[in-house]
Formats: structure tokens, sequence, C-alpha cells
């Protein structure tokens, strides 16, 4: 019965963490793609590890860690004004990089298509 709300609790801390994050932040350094991709929540729901994503090179991720960090007493009164918990999680953000591991996966696959289509023209020329 616990793991069921520990599980509803990560998944509207993520979808309201992403929006906190994305509108909210009047940070010029958070800018661009930043995706929450997941949320572990402890068993007694005292801290949660919030996996944030980001696009960009690793000065500009650098930037935008230190940036969500920095406000992580802002996000966390954010949360508690928006989710009805008696007590709201400590935060712990830790970069995720799966958007980039996506985005080079999707560049290799273009690649490799567009190879493939250039030595078919090629044999079809011949």
């Amino acid at each position: 019965m616990a793991s069921h709300r520990k599980g509803r609790v990560a998944e509207e801390m993520k979808k309201e963490l992403s929006d906190i994050i994305q509108n909210n932040m009047n940070d010029p350094r958070v800018t661009g793609l930043i995706s929450v991709t997941h949320v572990e929540v402890s068993r007694d729901l005292s801290s949660a590890t919030v996996y944030v994503s980001s696009l960009g090179d690793a000065d500009e991720q650098t930037a935008i860690f230190k940036a969500i960090r920095q406000a992580a007493g802002y996000i966390r009164g954010e949360l508690g004004h928006r989710l009805s918990l008696r007590f709201v999680p400590e935060l712990h953000f830790k970069a995720d990089n799966s958007i980039q591991v996506g985005a080079r996966i999707n560049e290799l696959l273009n690649q490799q298509v567009t190879t493939e289509a250039e030595s078919s023209d090629q044999e079809d020329s011949f």
C-alpha cells in the first residue's frame, strides 16, 4: 500500500517540478530544454532525488544545475504550495543525460540513413 502512495507522490512531484523549473524560475541561467526525467522518493517521503536532464554543452549544463541547486529552497516551497502533503520532501538534484544520449542516437541514425541513401544512389548510377 505504501509503495502505491510513494509512486503517486513521485509522479505528482515530477509533474509539478517540471512546471516550476520551466515556468516559475526567473533565473537567466535556466534556459533551453530542461526536463525532469524521474523522481525517486524515500520510503518515509522525507527526501526525494530528482533527475534533471538538459540539452546543451557542458558549461550550460553546469550553470543550469548550479542555478537549480541554489533555488532548491524556492522550488521546495513552491512544491509545498502545490501538493497536499504534510511534509515536503528534501530535494536532491542529479544530472541525467538521457536527452543528450537520445539526440546522439538520433544523429547517428540520420548519418546512417544518409550514408545508405548515398551508397544506393551510387549503385543505381552504375
